[in-house]
């Protein structure tokens, strides 16, 4: 297969991409590195992290509720949740409010994996975008999403960071059972 050569552009305008594109590479570099040193010093995976630290923020959440406060959708935090209680660092029960309600809590080994961790990449993440004026944010998602349009990324609900199905979500079972 071959593809179109780029149209030669000016030089000026080669160095504004390569700046993108090394902000980009940056961004990615610290998800990265932080979801790493979570999975090697806590076992759990960065976004596993963030849940775990949005739940402790938040107290007792839905799934819906916890999609909003992690920005992502209600299927994709599903699955990192799915992984949290399986590892007994999330507990779901209904809600002693309304029965209808699932509701979502750290468990004490969850709380006590969070005195050791440090801030999730996605919270910085998050903090940074949310802090950008209203209409550069606005600017900022319309052309994001141009890009992801004309790279044809755009099916589906994104996974959260570096949360590719082959998630830990293990910390301290093995430990607890003197491993």
């Amino acid at each position: 297969m071959h593809l179109p050569t780029p149209p030669v552009r000016p030089v000026a305008e080669d160095a504004r991409a390569g700046a993108v594109l090394d902000a980009f590479r940056r961004i990615v570099q610290v998800l990265r590195e932080s979801s790493r040193a979570a999975e090697q010093e806590l076992g759990v995976t960065g976004a596993q992290l963030f849940v775990l630290t949005t739940l402790r923020d938040g107290g007792a959440l839905s799934i819906n509720e916890l999609a909003a406060r992690t920005r992502t959708h209600q299927s994709t935090v599903s699955v990192v949740v799915k992984r949290l209680v399986e590892a007994e660092l999330v507990r779901r029960q209904t809600s002693d409010v309304d029965a209808r309600r699932v509701e979502l809590s750290l468990t004490p080994r969850g709380r006590a994996l969070l005195t050791r961790a440090p801030m999730a990449a996605q919270e910085r993440l998050v903090a940074a975008v949310e802090g950008l004026p209203a209409r550069e944010r606005a600017t900022l998602a319309k052309t994001l999403e141009r890009i992801v349009s004309t790279m044809a990324a755009s099916e589906g609900a994104p996974p959260m960071f570096f949360e590719d199905g082959a998630g830990r979500a293990s910390a301290g079972k093995g430990r607890r059972r003197g491993a």
